[in-house]
């Protein structure tokens, strides 16, 4: 097979530093990013490169932005298949863009060579040298046109929720010679997804059902309808191609015991799902079931979720002393027929409900998300309940509750009895996953799949968890967290 990925190597590891952790030391190629740029850069049989498109999925850590940053530089600096190269960073969102260009820009700073023919501006680097110039843009800067690219990496395409990006950059190269288009990502949850459709046509190609030597790809993760073990190492290993070399084992292990099974099989195995963000495993939460029963008198923490019309209520008891045990004590659903129509929640049900629990446990405290149950709450704290309020809007405290039940649910450290309500709302529950953090929700807004009960769950295992024996406040009150 002839390559000019020897080129590109010799490029990389004469030239360029790792970031990071491994800041300042050389760039070596491992045996799996050698095999990778080999294949990217295969030649035909007039010297020129035989891909224009190339999709490389890797899972995360294991170094992808790394290597489309030294190959971005490779190709404004070092790459003679085109004059005047014009190298872009794409990404669905200008941070993620700027993760590549502030690698190229310190990986040219930091060897003398590689800066004295770059000048290195806030958005673009321009190389003297050739004449080319290095630039970032993001899906959320609107098209891109007239940019003329000769290369392109598009990092992190799981998150494009169009290809319009895509398009207009891999289709205003006509006029290059040999022009390359290298997306970089982890598998997503949909397979008519951009990524999933360049996903889908890749296998295509590699087991021979289209003819398209132009395109290619790598990809590192389980294989279309492969069976395997989410939770074995070994699996982690097989998957993983940076394992060996620098992965951190235990920030995996970590990762593991915290994170949905389904983000991470996404991001930690690079496995397509059948769902974006399924929060549990089928039969995870089931398995807790157990012959235990709450016993009146027992130390409990209350969590409530409420709603006026149009979804559910939702009261759960969770002992203070471990391992924690569940059980639903009131749950009011909206109907799904037609008497649904002009439906309440029984307010002064619910109140009487909530005081009946009082008399019967010890309650150290009842953790409720106000909305639209201020007047309510505001008057069992009056009457002298220990009544705190739980905003689920606050998405700092429902991260912290979904990971703390999460890591208690895979743990074994919780059980509940088999209330078939509160298994219904724990399965109907999704993971959403955002840079503010991570907590459950429903699978779109207006879904009559209830989940209520689910995070009233967690409202109560928090507070158990948190909570400490204290003396209650002279005077009763509503306490806001």
């Amino acid at each position: 097979m002839k390559t000019q990925g020897d080129k590109v190597i010799r490029f990389l590891e004469e030239f360029l530093t790792l970031g990071g952790s491994f800041h300042g030391e050389p760039f070596k190629v491992l045996d799996f990013q050698r095999e990778v740029i080999n294949d990217i850069y295969r030649l035909d049989d007039e010297g020129k490169r035989l891909h224009r498109t190339y999709l490389l999925g890797l899972p995360r850590k294991n170094a992808k932005t790394t290597l489309a940053a030294a190959l971005g530089v490779f190709h404004l600096i070092a790459d003679d298949a085109d004059k005047a190269p014009v190298a872009i960073a794409a990404a669905g969102d200008r941070s993620q863009a700027r993760l590549v260009f502030d690698q190229v820009r310190r990986m040219i700073q930091s060897n003398e060579d590689l800066a004295s023919v770059c000048t290195v501006f806030r958005n673009e680097v321009r190389c003297h040298r050739n004449g080319g110039t290095f630039r970032v843009v993001s899906a959320d800067a609107g098209l891109q046109q007239g940019l003329n690219p000769s290369f392109v990496v598009i990092d992190e395409y799981h998150v494009h929720k169009n290809s319009e990006l895509f398009d207009a950059l891999t289709l205003g190269s006509a006029t290059r010679s040999q022009p390359l288009a290298l997306v970089i990502s982890t598998a997503g949850y949909d397979l008519d997804s951009p990524l999933g459709r360049l996903y889908r046509y890749g296998t295509k190609v590699k087991n021979g059902e289209v003819h398209d030597p132009s395109f290619g790809m790598t990809w590192h993760g389980p294989a279309d309808n492969e069976e395997y073990d989410v939770h074995d190492p070994t699996v982690w290993a097989r998957f993983n191609p940076a394992w060996d070399h620098f992965m951190n084992q235990d920030e995996f292990e970590s990762a593991h015991r915290r994170t949905a099974e389904a983000p991470f099989t996404r991001y930690r195995l690079n496995g397509w799902t059948k769902v974006e963000n399924s929060w549990l495993g089928a039969g995870v939460f089931e398995a807790l079931a157990s012959d235990r029963r709450l016993e009146p008198g027992e130390q409990v923490v209350l969590g409530f979720d409420g709603a006026f019309q149009g979804d559910s209520t939702a009261l759960v008891a969770c002992t203070v002393d471990e391992p924690r045990h569940l059980e639903i004590i009131g749950l009011w659903e909206r109907p799904d027929d037609q008497s649904a129509m002009g439906w309440r929640t029984p307010v002064h049900e619910v109140y009487a409900e909530i005081v009946e629990a009082f008399d019967r446990f010890n309650v150290v405290e009842l953790a409720a998300d106000p909305w639209r149950f201020e007047q309510s709450l505001a008057s069992l704290a009056d009457e002298g309940y220990p009544v705190v309020e739980f905003p689920t809007g606050s998405v700092q405290r429902m991260t912290q509750a979904t990971i703390a039940m999460y890591e208690a649910i895979v743990d074994g450290r919780l059980s509940h009895n088999g209330d078939a309500a509160l298994v219904r709302h724990f399965g109907n529950a999704i993971l959403r996953e955002d840079n503010r953090g991570s907590r459950i929700t429903k699978n779109h807004k207006g879904s009559t799949r209830k989940i209520d009960a689910a995070v009233a769950s967690l409202i109560a295992h928090h507070r158990a968890a948190v909570w400490r024996e204290v003396e209650a406040p002279a005077e009763p009150q509503l306490l806001v967290l």
